[in-house]
């Protein structure tokens, strides 16, 4: 049974001025201290032509440390879609080419609907450049016994700081952002906006469910002990996003990452149409497949073999590097086309 102080609250909508305010800021760095005018560009270390998304190191004039921008094209949004949206008499078409009934344009339409979503790291980490970076990927097939030899002793003390995590559990930060707040500390969890989501746009509708329990890691940590809070986050994350997102808990996939980007158990909802980043087979774990292989065994994510990826310039990498388990790819390897 669940305990019965699980009180939840339901965060009320926010005015449209607030948050077209947040959409501009969700990261939490205050629009006064920094400013794109101000960034001065050294290197690109990702531009991702098929999510549109790019990924700039710098720093900002008269402040130290390095600092990340991230710059991603938003998915079109059906309700501009109309006379006041893209077909408007503020937009522009500019002719490239046209033959016979084809035509070619470059659109230019309103600024108001022409958005470029942005995070800003600052100051970012190693850790965080690593992650931006475009590098090789690998995948490693983790035993019980890697996960307990390396991986496990690696992460405490290489993880990323968690106080972003803990000032939101705690009500210290980005409060004006929760969904739903369910505050039993054995079976509670907050639900929020993931960062790659503006928190608009249901056709890439993305929200996390970050739980209270704070000695939860991953996947790894999961038994029937943690079956009552998995099934809350699951049923009340839906009826929580049907209410205030209007998207049924059908069309929601609801799903783990190993490994997770942070090491705080949490939960990923997005929209089923939405191809979000970490879907697929090597990355992402259905919460109902987790359920069910818990319930038809207890310590089944103890004794499992689960596969992740990992990229080079990860430290994880150099640990299954080391001890003899994976091979870095050759840099500037010749290709053979004959």
């Amino acid at each position: 049974m669940s305990d019965g102080k699980c009180q939840s609250d339901v965060i009320e909508p926010l005015c449209a001025k607030k948050f077209k305010k947040d959409d501009q800021n969700e990261n939490g760095v205050n629009e006064s201290q920094l400013q794109l005018r101000d960034f001065i560009l050294s290197k690109i270390l990702n531009n991702n032509t098929n999510r549109k998304i790019v990924c700039a190191l710098g720093n900002f004039k008269d402040k130290s440390g390095v600092a990340l921008v991230i710059l991603e094209k938003n998915a079109f949004k059906e309700e501009e879609l109309n006379e006041k949206g893209y077909f408007s008499e503020d937009s522009e078409l500019r002719t490239f080419f046209q033959n016979d009934i084809y035509g070619n344009y470059v659109c230019f339409p309103n600024s108001s609907i022409n958005g470029v979503k942005t995070t800003i790291i600052y100051p970012a980490t190693e850790k965080h450049i690593a992650k931006y970076s475009q590098q090789e990927v690998h995948i490693i097939l983790e035993t019980p016994q890697l996960y307990q030899k390396y991986t496990l002793s690696h992460l405490a003390k290489e993880q990323f700081n968690l106080q972003w995590v803990y000032n939101i559990l705690e009500s210290k930060s980005e409060q004006d952002r929760v969904v739903y707040d369910n505050k039993c500390e054995k079976e509670g969890f907050v639900l929020l906006p993931d960062l790659k989501w503006d928190g608009l746009t249901k056709e890439t509708l993305y929200l996390l469910a970050i739980v209270r329990q704070r000695e939860i890691k991953s996947l790894r940590d999961l038994d029937e002990s943690h079956l009552p809070l998995l099934k809350r986050v699951r049923d009340e994350g839906k009826k929580a996003i049907l209410d205030k997102y209007n998207v049924p808990g059908s069309q929601l996939r609801i799903y783990l990452h190993y490994q997770p980007s942070f090491y705080h158990l949490h939960v990923h909802f997005t929209y089923l149409k939405h191809e979000a980043p970490g879907i697929y087979a090597e990355k992402s774990h259905l919460l109902d497949t987790v359920i069910d292989n818990i319930e038809m065994m207890n310590d089944y994510y103890q004794k499992a073999t689960l596969p992740f990826t990992i990229r080079e310039m990860d430290t994880l990498f150099n640990v299954y590097e080391t001890n003899g388990y994976i091979k870095r790819i050759k840099e500037n390897i010749e290709l053979i086309d004959k």
